[in-house]
C-alpha cells in the first residue's frame, strides 16, 4: 500500500473509532436515562449503510463524510411527539439529565484515552530516556547549566522517565512563562537541580521544535557514515555503492557521522550528488541520482552499519502496576487536556501561532506515520486525538457540546430554557466559527504540504 493509501486508511480507522466512541457516550447515556434515540450516525451526508434494531427501531447509519457524527433523539423542537412518548423526549428531561447526556460524549473520549494509557503502562513500553545530548549555546538550557550526558529525572516536582514527559512539562512551563526546577542525574551519578527560565520563549508554534529552542536535544550515539545494507533497486545500488563503504563527503562537503550525511542529502533532495567514499583505504568518487524528485528527503537507499548495542543506553522499559498505571493514565490525560486548552487560549489572544491548528490532512499524515511505525505509536496517537476531540467539543461554541452546556448554564441561572430564536442565532454563529476554524486548519495543512 502506498504512503497516501496508508494515511487514508489509518485516518478513517482513527476517526471512525473516536467518533463512534464519542457518539456512543451520548447514545448510551440517553438510553440509560430513558430518552428515545432515533438515529445513531457515524459520519454526515449520504448514508452508505443503514440498519434498524431494538424495540425503538433505532436507525444506525454509516455516512459518506467521516468528519463527525451525531445522535438524534426524540425532541419536540424538531418534530411533533405523541403524548404517550413525551416523557421520553430529550427536551422534556430535567436539566441534570440533559447535562449528563451532553457531557457523556467528551467523557467517552477522555475515558478512552485513560484506558489506552493504562493499558500501555501495565504492559510496558520501550521509551526514549531523557538523556541530554549536546546543549545548544546561548539558549535557556545552556544558561541553566545543563550538560551533555545528564539524565532529566523530574520537572517541576513530577517524575519524567521519558522525553515525552519532559516535553509535556516544559511546554506547560513555556506556556505559563515560568522558571522550572529540573532534577538531573549527572554522568557521575550525582543528583542535582537546575533552574530553567522559560519566560523569554517565542510564541508557541512559531518554531515547532520546542526542545531545540530551549537548547535541549536527546542524546544519541555517534554513528559512522558506513554503508550497511543496500535497498534493492535504490539509487545507491544503481550507482555502485557497496556494503562497508564509508561516505566521507557529499559534493566536496565533508561528513563525519551518519546524521551529517542525512542532512546533507536532504538539502539536495531530488538532485544528483557526488559522494566521496572510503573503500578499504582507497578514496572513490561516485555520482548518485537521489530519489524521488520533488521530495523533501534525499533518498539514497542504504541503511547504516550500526553495532547491535549502540542504542541500548537510549531506551528503557516504562511499566507500572495496575493501580499506579491508573494514576499515571489519569495524570497524562489531564496534562494533555490542560495543555490543549492553554494552547487554544494562547492562540485566541495572539500569544501562540495559529500554525498550531491542524486539519484532516495533517491528522491523516500522523495517523499513517504512527500506524506504519507500530501499534504502540498508533495507540498513543489515538489517545492524543481522543483527548483533543473531547476538549474541543467542550468549548462554549454553539453546535458543539460545550455550546449546549452554555445554554444549560443560562437556563439554570434564569430558570427557563434559552429562547428558540437565541438558539438559532447561536447555531448560525457556531457554524460560521467552525467553518472559519476548519478553513484555517485546511490552509495550514496545505501550507505544510507545500513546505
Amino acid at each position: 500500500m502506498t504512503g497516501i493509501g496508508t494515511n487514508i486508511v489509518a485516518f478513517l480507522v482513527a476517526i471512525g473509532i473516536l467518533v463512534a466512541l464519542h457518539e456512543y457516550g451520548h447514545y448510551w447515556t440517553a438510553k440509560r436515562l430513558g430518552v428515545k434515540v432515533l438515529r445513531y450516525s457515524i459520519g454526515f451526508g449520504k448514508p452508505l449503510l443503514t440498519w434498524r434494531r431494538g424495540p425503538d427501531q433505532t436507525e444506525y447509519t454509516i455516512a459518506a463524510i467521516p468528519l463527525g457524527g451525531y445522535v438524534k433523539m426524540l425532541d419536540e423542537r424538531e418534530a411533533p411527539v405523541p403524548e404517550a412518548e413525551r416523557h421520553r423526549a430529550f427536551n422534556t428531561q430535567p436539566l441534570w439529565r440533559r447535562t449528563l447526556i451532553v457531557c457523556a460524549g467528551p467523557a467517552a473520549n477522555f475515558l478512552f484515552a485513560i484506558l489506552i494509557y493504562w493499558l500501555l503502562f501495565v504492559v510496558g513500553t520501550q521509551e526514549l530516556r531523557p538523556v541530554i545530548g549536546p546543549v545548544e549555546p546561548e539558549t535557556p538550557a545552556a544558561e541553566a547549566g545543563f550538560q551533555e550526558g545528564e539524565e532529566i529525572l523530574s520537572v517541576a516536582g513530577q517524575r519524567t522517565p521519558t522525553w515525552e514527559r519532559v516535553l509535556m512539562r516544559v511546554m506547560d512551563g513555556g506556556l505559563r512563562g515560568r522558571t522550572l526546577d529540573v532534577g538531573v542525574q549527572t554522568e557521575a551519578g550525582r543528583e542535582t537541580a537546575r533552574s530553567l527560565d522559560l519566560s523569554g520563549l517565542p510564541r508557541i508554534g512559531d518554531d515547532p521544535d520546542l526542545l531545540r529552542v530551549i537548547g535541549l536535544q536527546p542524546w544519541r550515539p555517534t554513528i559512522e557514515p558506513r554503508v550497511g545494507e543496500l535497498v534493492g533497486g535504490g539509487p545507491a545500488e544503481a550507482a555502485g555503492l557497496r556494503s562497508g563503504d564509508v561516505v566521507t563527503g557529499v559534493n566536496d562537503t565533508s561528513v563525519g557521522e551518519w546524521q551529517e550525511l542525512v542532512e546533507a542529502l536532504n538539502a539536495r533532495a531530488g538532485d544528483p550528488v557526488t559522494l566521496t567514499v572510503d573503500r578499504g583505504g582507497e578514496s572513490v568518487r561516485i555520482d548518485v541520482d537521489l530519489n524521488p524528485a520533488g521530495s523533501d528527503r534525499g533518498v539514497l537507499g542504504v541503511r547504516p552499519d550500526i553495532a547491535p548495542d549502540a542504542f541500548e543506553h537510549m531506551f528503557h522499559t516504562v511499566r507500572y502496576g495496575p493501580v499506579d498505571s491508573l494514576g499515571e493514565a489519569v495524570q497524562g490525560t489531564w496534562q494533555t487536556s490542560t495543555l490543549t486548552l492553554q494552547v487554544l487560549w494562547k492562540m485566541l489572544v495572539g500569544e501562540a501561532s495559529l500554525n498550531n491548528l491542524s486539519g484532516p490532512i495533517n491528522i491523516a499524515q500522523y495517523a499513517g506515520d504512527t500506524a506504519s511505525t507500530g501499534l504502540v505509536p498508533f495507540l498513543k496517537f489515538l489517545a492524543i486525538v481522543s483527548i483533543s476531540l473531547g476538549v474541543i467539543n467542550l468549548l462554549p461554541i454553539p453546535v458543539l457540546d460545550g455550546g449546549h452546556l452554555l445554554y444549560f448554564a443560562a437556563e439554570a441561572i434564569k430558570g427557563s430554557p434559552v429562547s428558540e430564536q437565541a438558539q438559532i442565532i447561536g447555531q448560525q454563529i457556531g457554524i460560521l466559527m467552525i467553518i472559519l476554524l476548519m478553513g484555517l486548519a485546511f490552509y495550514n495543512d496545505i501550507a505544510r504540504l507545500l513546505g
